[in-house]
């Protein structure tokens, strides 16, 4: 079963509003004007593409550790993946996909880490809940994500919405800002040019962790040469 199948089938339960979830259909179709609206801004296709250069950064992992962009491309291409947070399904569902793949990555080279918003105490959420063996890095305040084009802020109905949902990202994230990075993923080649870029403005659509395997092995190919 593909990841984006899995997505679909956890999408059509939530609004179809199925137990355990049971949302009225007007947080489905708030949701949906949010993304349409985010879709249409044309955000997605001003964030950074592949053959721009990666922004470098340093950012903490949960045990307080710092974790530089340079220091993983200096062992090989590195795979990038921003998400949202611990509380949202379709993130997780997508860091465990990533998990799987994570010995083929190996395989070819790369390293494999991935990016939210969220503070310290919920990246270890999210390694646990997912079981990762991968780095999970803590980006305050999205300036990461605002670096590679990611960043948006959250419109108003749909802070009151989240609001109403005990969602407070505020908390989640030690942040007032209610901003959030569009799911990407991103592949690195060694000298820092990104191979592989796949943004989408809307969050329960991700890629296939197979799909960055050809920029993978271009990678893998150019660091022989």
């Amino acid at each position: 079963m593909t990841l984006q199948s899995k997505l679909d089938a956890f999408k059509a339960d939530f609004e179809a509003g199925k137990p355990p979830y049971n949302v009225p259909y007007s947080v489905v179709e708030t949701m949906h004007r949010a993304t349409t609206e985010l879709i249409a801004s044309g955000a997605a296709q001003r964030a950074l593409k592949a053959g721009d250069e990666l922004p470098t950064f340093r950012l903490s992992d949960p045990d307080g550790n710092t974790v530089s962009s340079a220091d993983l491309l200096s062992s090989g291409p590195l795979v990038i993946s921003f998400y949202r947070g611990v509380w949202c399904p379709y993130c997780n569902m997508e860091l465990q996909a990533l998990q799987e793949a994570l010995p083929t990555f190996q395989e070819l080279g790369a390293s494999l880490l991935a990016i939210s918003p969220q503070n310290p105490v919920n990246s270890r959420k999210s390694v646990r809940r997912n079981k990762l063996t991968f780095p999970i890095l803590s980006d305050p305040r999205n300036d990461v994500a605002a670096a590679f084009g990611l960043r948006f802020e959250m419109p108003d109905y749909l802070i009151e919405l989240y609001k109403s949902l005990k969602n407070d990202l505020p908390a989640f994230n030690g942040n007032p800002s209610w901003t959030l990075p569009m799911p990407a993923r991103y592949v690195v080649g060694q000298g820092g040019a990104i191979l592989y870029a796949e943004v989408n403005p809307d969050y329960t659509r991700r890629p296939e962790p197979e799909d960055m395997l050809p920029a993978l092995r271009l990678a893998a190919t150019r660091a022989a040469a």
